[in-house]
């Protein structure tokens, strides 16, 4: 009899267990109910992408909802928004000359522009006729083993919106052919461009012989340059070519990258002297019919050897190519900068690319190579010398914007962080400051207009308002003659604006990541002129998708705030408990923490759906959007200055909710989340369990100069000779090792050319001879951000997760399901 209780009682003991960790099944259904390719098919236009027509303060924008496109031009001063079209009707009239059915909702129009007189739009329609290609006599000359002839007929259109009449453009202009070597001048006369590492030039009437083939033996070429070389040249690098691909392209004329003056006789090029540059490579192992070596220049923190920057001016009228004197700093970084393009012009088939600045200035900025010594500088071509106008300096490393040049280039408006914070100056063109237009506690962003007639400077800021999270933008006036400052957008929002050159109006999009993104008219007063669009969200909501939450936490020193969104999934049960995932940016250029509705949602909402609650939020040190002392605090601790925060936020938050099990903590990050991800396991093993480490730079000693030595500081050393040196120490992640407890797995693509796969691989190997069990994938053919094995990635994370997080050891099956079946069976 005892027997028997014994027996019963172990029955029930091992039934006791078993329930208590019977595991959760992972929610593949959901998860994959927001792939990339569903999401496009319910989620459309989320903003007004406003186009400013020329001689008026109008615009036409495209609006997708779940009811086709539709285009709409909008009157401010009328406070009026009216379709372009009919698009029954238009439907109904294409039809008739195509040939193919159309109808209103499926329109598929493409390349709308408007024409000179601004009453006149053209578009162009393809249909399924075969024709024969425009240019086939030349292909075949080309190469007479070709075969494809024919191509589908596009036809080009116009209709006058006024009378709202349509007619076919039955000869229409050849469109020019966009040869991405071109630099073309701004009155069209002459197009430089690069080949066999010189620069060269050509006039109009050879280009157009080169647009139409550009292997014409009449081709008429003027050769400006005669010294250079491999890794010392004036054109494009071919960077992202193999060996094999840049040995067939080496005699290809290249883009030259240089900048022109508005009156077409001079320009000036940047030309950088690589060739003491230690070579890096990666081998594509894929490429057929054997394995290729890509070989490129790749200078790492610390190294002595670096690429050296040269300056350059070359005038038409003189002939003459002159190399400039702008030797600084050590090892010092030049800036060019290029004119603003006006608003209006983005329609504009030609933009040509100019110097900033006039006939007799232009403007560029030297930074030293620790960067803590920036000088904003210009160069006087009558003179031939270099003025010094501006100099900031500090003792962490220094950020700049492009200035603006202003009142005939008698004013310069610069931005700076030298009070602590982003703020825009007022200076005269000799140097002097005039004023500071912008102070507080707050960060001034970018320059959105200058209005010069009025003195008013536009610009957008954050951390303004009271009550808001400090990262949401807005819009802001200020006079350049000092004053208060204006808010123009007021609003509980994240803000994105595109105002006209006029600066009269500008189209206003906001949201935050728990709204529906809208968009209004606003005028340069402040004053709502009509509201625009209203994203449709319909389909989403159908699917079962719920708005994240954001929240706000203290950083690990008890008062900084921090600000993060936490993702649930959509069946969320308030009466379970979850395992929790922070996905990880360590910053310090962002913290990928959303703070408007967005499109991409594999690493955080869809992720959640598997069964966790996923987090993102800011760490001290993560973004520049804040104070400066926020920005730079993790300044010579490149490794763990996050870590102490994102662990303090999940603790906080498994307080404040008794759905997150902080017992079982899982982290993912890609590139520096990479990095971090898996610093995270190894500083604090005892708290995150589980990490998904991709692409990640675990070794900052060996990722790319500018980076590394920027956000965790080089140490500039002068010997009593003179003789200046740099020394470059960082905390890498293979030191700690032996620290892993929990469940790693890191990927990489074979062909990361930005963190080189050496990162992953080191990593490796420091855990094996650790004795350390970990898992590790290769993505065949990957660059950095893994191309089209994403949705292969995801599904490998999100098979880790539910397998050491929801402890759902079940094999899943060897064929990815959730991927195939997305896949038409044409075969």
């Amino acid at each position: 009899m005892k027997k028997i209780y014994l027996i019963y009682f172990l029955a029930f003991l091992v039934n006791s267990v078993t329930g208590q960790e019977n595991p959760t099944k992972g929610n593949y259904e959901l998860a994959a109910r927001f792939s990339p390719e569903k999401l496009k098919k319910m989620i459309f236009s989320i903003e007004v992408d406003a186009h400013w027509l020329k001689k008026s303060d109008r615009f036409w924008y495209e609006y997708e909802t779940t009811a086709g496109k539709n285009w709409y031009l909008v009157n401010p001063a009328t406070k009026s928004k009216s379709n372009l079209f009919d698009r029954d009707k238009l439907a109904a009239e294409i039809t008739k000359v195509v040939k193919d059915p159309f109808d209103g909702q499926h329109l598929d129009i493409s390349n709308l522009k408007f024409l000179e007189d601004e009453n006149t739009i053209q578009f162009k329609i393809k249909s399924t006729q075969d024709v024969l290609k425009k240019d086939w006599e030349e292909i075949k000359a080309k190469d007479k083993s070709a075969k494809d002839s024919l191509e589908k007929k596009t036809f080009v259109f116009r209709y006058n919106i006024n009378d709202q009449q349509l007619f076919e453009v039955t000869d229409p202009e050849k469109e020019a052919k966009r040869l991405a070597w071109a630099n073309i001048s701004p009155d069209s006369s002459k197009v430089v461009f690069a080949k066999n590492e010189n620069l060269y030039w050509m006039d109009k009437e050879n280009f157009l012989k080169a647009v139409k083939d550009e292997k014409d033996s009449t081709i008429v070429e003027h050769q400006l340059t005669q010294d250079g070389e491999k890794d010392y040249g004036y054109g494009g690098s071919g960077r992202g070519d193999d060996n094999v691909e840049e040995e067939k392209k080496k005699d290809d004329r290249k883009r030259a990258g240089i900048l022109w003056s508005e009156s077409s006789k001079q320009f000036v090029i940047s030309r950088s002297d690589s060739r003491k540059v230690k070579d890096l490579w990666v081998i594509h192992n894929t490429r057929d019919p054997r394995p290729t070596l890509e070989t490129y220049k790749y200078a790492m923190p610390g190294e002595k050897e670096q690429p050296v920057t040269e300056l350059f001016h070359y005038s038409f009228e003189g002939e003459k190519m002159s190399k400039l004197d702008i030797s600084t700093f050590k090892d010092q970084s030049l800036g060019m900068w290029s004119e603003t393009v006006p608003t209006k012009n983005r329609d504009d088939e030609f933009k040509p690319v100019k110097w900033l600045g006039d006939e007799n200035f232009f403007y560029f900025s030297i930074t030293s190579r620790d960067l803590k010594k920036i000088d904003i500088c210009r160069w006087n071509i009558q003179e031939g010398k270099k003025e010094t106008l501006i100099e900031e300096r500090s003792n962490t490393y220094i950020d700049i914007n492009k200035p603006e040049i202003i009142n005939n280039g008698n004013e310069i408006i610069h931005w700076s962080e030298r009070d602590g914070w982003g703020h825009f100056y007022l200076y005269d063109t000799q140097g002097n400051l005039k004023r500071q237009l912008t102070s507080g506690p707050f960060h001034s962003e970018s320059i959105s207009k200058v209005d010069e007639k009025a003195r008013v400077l536009y610009f957008t800021a954050n951390g303004k308002e009271n009550g808001e999270d400090p990262y949401y933008e807005h819009l802001y006036k200020v006079s350049l003659n000092g004053g208060p400052i204006t808010l123009l957008n007021p609003g509980n929002f994240n803000h994105s604006i595109s105002i006209n050159d006029n600066t009269t109006y500008f189209v206003n999009n906001f949201s935050r990541v728990n709204t529906v993104p809208s968009s209004t008219l606003i005028d340069a007063m402040g004053r709502k002129v009509m509201d625009l669009e209203t994203a449709d969200l319909s389909s989403l909501f159908a699917a079962g998708y719920q708005f994240p939450e954001p929240f706000k936490v203290k950083a690990d020193d008890g008062y900084t705030d921090l600000f993060g969104v936490m993702y649930k999934p959509f069946d969320f049960d308030s009466t379970k408990i979850y395992p929790v995932i922070q996905y990880v940016y360590p910053g310090p250029q962002t913290e990928a923490v959303n703070k408007s509705f967005g499109r991409s949602m594999d690493r955080i909402d869809r992720l959640a759906q598997f069964g966790f609650v996923v987090v993102t939020v800011g760490n001290r040190g993560g973004h520049p959007g804040r104070s400066k002392w926020y920005h730079n605090y993790g300044y010579g601790n490149l490794r763990d200055y996050g870590l102490a925060d994102k662990k303090a936020a999940i603790e906080q938050l498994a307080d404040r909710h008794s759905f997150i099990d902080k017992s079982k903590v899982g982290i993912h990050g890609h590139s520096g989340g990479g990095f971090m991800s898996t610093a995270a396991m190894l500083v604090y093993p005892d708290f995150f369990k589980v990490a998904v480490s991709s692409a990640g730079n675990h070794e900052n000693n060996i990722y790319n100069r500018w980076w590394s030595e920027k956000h965790h500081g080089v140490k500039e050393t002068i010997t009593p000779k003179g003789d200046t040196t740099f020394v470059y120490q960082v905390e890498r992640n293979p030191d700690l090792a032996k620290n892993l407890k929990g469940r790693l797995l890191l990927v990489t693509g074979d062909v990361d050319n930005n963190v080189h796969p050496a990162n992953t691989i080191r990593m490796a190997n420091a855990l094996i001879k650790a004795n350390q069990r970990f898992d590790f994938i290769i993505l065949p053919g990957q660059r950095h951000g893994f191309g089209d094995m994403t949705e292969y990635f995801f599904w490998r994370m999100g098979d880790y997760y539910v397998q050491h997080l929801l402890g759902d050891n079940t094999p899943p099956p060897v064929d990815m399901m959730e991927i195939q079946r997305e896949k038409a069976l044409v075969k």
